[in-house]
């Protein structure tokens, strides 16, 4: 799995094996994604580089830099 540098609204593509799977906003939905292709979320670790590469940031990483402080 390969989850793709934050866009500006926020939303990483998420690809696995080479086929795009969809749009995460949140770990929640990469868990999502993995779940949907019969991986099981309960053992996930989000960091394990075996199973997902992050680019352009982390598992916790969801905006484009910009600050959300008011």
């Amino acid at each position: 799995m390969v989850v793709e540098p934050p866009a500006s609204d926020g939303g990483r593509l998420v690809t696995i094996h080479g086929e795009r799977k969809g749009v995460a906003y949140s770990l929640f939905d990469v868990l999502d994604l993995l779940h949907g292709e019969g991986l099981p979320t309960t053992d996930t670790a989000v960091d394990d580089t075996e199973l997902i590469e992050w680019q352009g940031g982390g598992p916790y990483d969801w905006n484009d830099g910009a600050s959300d402080e008011a």
